[in-house]
Parts: C-alpha cells; sequence; structure tokens
C-alpha cells in the first residue's frame, strides 16, 4: 500500500506527457528529408513510437514555432535558429547538438556542362540559375556567399530562379527549368541511391568550404516528452550516424 501511494504521489510531478507521448511530430530542414526518413524507419522498427516528419525550409520552421507550432523536435539546417529558440526559452534548455555538416555543390543534371572550376558561371552562357532563397535556406545563404565572394552575385541577379527550399531548388534544376543550381550534396547521393547508379548523374562542382561558412546542422528539443528524448538518442547513435554519412554528410 505505502509503495502504491509512494508511485501516486511521484506520477503528480511527472509531465504527463513524459510518460503517455508516443507520437511526435519532427520539423525538417528539406535537405536532410532522404536521410532523416531511412532513420526513422530504423527508429520506429525499433520502438513503440510513431514519428511523422514535417519537411521545409529552416527559417519558415523557425517561424512556425515561434508561433507555437505543435512539433517535439526540431532539424535545422543550420545553427542560429536552434540557438535562437534556445535562448528563447522556447527549445529545451541542453538538448541543441549538431547532428550532421553540410556541403553545398552546383549541379546540372547534364554531363560535361560543369567542370572542376564552374568556369560556366563566369561565362554567364546559360539562361537560369536556381537558388534556395537565402533568407530562409541555409543552403541559399551559403550559395549567396559563395556567388558573392566570387563577385557575381549581382552580375548574375537576373539570371536566378528562387526555391524556397532546397528541395524545391533541386526540382527547379532535376526538371530542367534551371540549367543547374547550388543544391545540397547529399541530394544528388539521394538521387543516385534512389535510381540504384554506382556514380552521381550529370556533373557538378564540390564548392571549396573556404567560399561558405560551415553547415553545421543543429537540433532541439522542443517538448520534454519520453519520444522526443529516445528519438534524439537514436539520431545520436551509431546506427543513425552510419546512415547520415552515407547520404553524404559529415557527423560529429
Amino acid at each position: 500500500m505505502r509503495i502504491s501511494t509512494a508511485i501516486f504521489i511521484l506520477l503528480l510531478f511527472v509531465e504527463p506527457g513524459y510518460l503517455l507521448a508516443k507520437e511526435i511530430r519532427v520539423a525538417v530542414a528539406s535537405n536532410f528529408k532522404a536521410a532523416i526518413t531511412s532513420v526513422t524507419s530504423h527508429f520506429e522498427a525499433t520502438s513503440d513510437h510513431k514519428v511523422t516528419l514535417i519537411f521545409g525550409s529552416t527559417g519558415k520552421h523557425y517561424a512556425q514555432i515561434k508561433n507555437g507550432a505543435p512539433y517535439d523536435v526540431f532539424l535545422a539546417a543550420d545553427s542560429q535558429r536552434p540557438q535562437r529558440l534556445e535562448e528563447e526559452g522556447i527549445a529545451l534548455a541542453n538538448s541543441r547538438f549538431t547532428y550532421a555538416r553540410g556541403k553545398i555543390v552546383l549541379w546540372s543534371p547534364a554531363a560535361g556542362y560543369i567542370d572542376s572550376t564552374a568556369t560556366i558561371l563566369k561565362k554567364s552562357e546559360f539562361r537560369y540559375l536556381a537558388v534556395a532563397n537565402p533568407r530562409l535556406a541555409p543552403y541559399g545563404k551559403a550559395a549567396k556567399e559563395v556567388l558573392t565572394r566570387l563577385k557575381l552575385w549581382d552580375s548574375l541577379a537576373n539570371k536566378m530562379v528562387r526555391g524556397e527550399n532546397i528541395n524545391q531548388t533541386f526540382q527547379f534544376v532535376k526538371s530542367s527549368n534551371a540549367e543547374m543550381g547550388f543544391v545540397a550534396y547529399s541530394q544528388l547521393v539521394s538521387l543516385m541511391k534512389n535510381n540504384q547508379q554506382k556514380r552521381i548523374e550529370g556533373s557538378y562542382w564540390e564548392v571549396p568550404q573556404s567560399l561558405y561558412s560551415p553547415i553545421e546542422q543543429q537540433a532541439v528539443i522542443l517538448k520534454d516528452n519520453k519520444a522526443a528524448h529516445e528519438f534524439i538518442a537514436f539520431i545520436r547513435n551509431e546506427q543513425a550516424l552510419k546512415i547520415i554519412r552515407d547520404y553524404g554528410y559529415g557527423v560529429p
């Protein structure tokens, strides 16, 4: 009887959501779609929790979270927004960590179109260049940094088509609405895997890291519940890290 009473009293002080949460909503940066879909599949196979993934630009997710969107976890494509959420008391304190490091590439589906120094950019012999919105998408911000350092941002402005996020930007290029575009290297790896190919389709320039700030992709917990903690713990284990590496990311 005393044990039952003690347990009852303990439960009064435990956040109900921590014990009862079985389903979580995770806001995910668009570039991480393929990798996190695979990671989540493995997580759900070993857990009784259900994960709903919502993809979009990091900037849009941040605004939604600030306005009360019911997300449990946020996987951003930068470090700035998760840090702000932590500082603003919206994210769980000390839950922020880097889960992946991204790389940006200039890609065209056409073989031989882009050489190892991206000469095509300076020649300007193309109609459209796809770039993600720098205000919303960290990979778009990186693309702007690259073009600015090459002194091409202003001169190519009238040739740019802007994607709301990096997935839309990738589709512009894949569908030939733009001859080339700045995309995430992980997207090319995902395309190769989907097509069961041994090499990346088309041609691309792997942008030197010296031309843009490191893309540190960070995560935070937004709701303090068991499922969110277990999902984050899974992302940090070796099985998940191997999947993330296999999709072309660097890992901590």
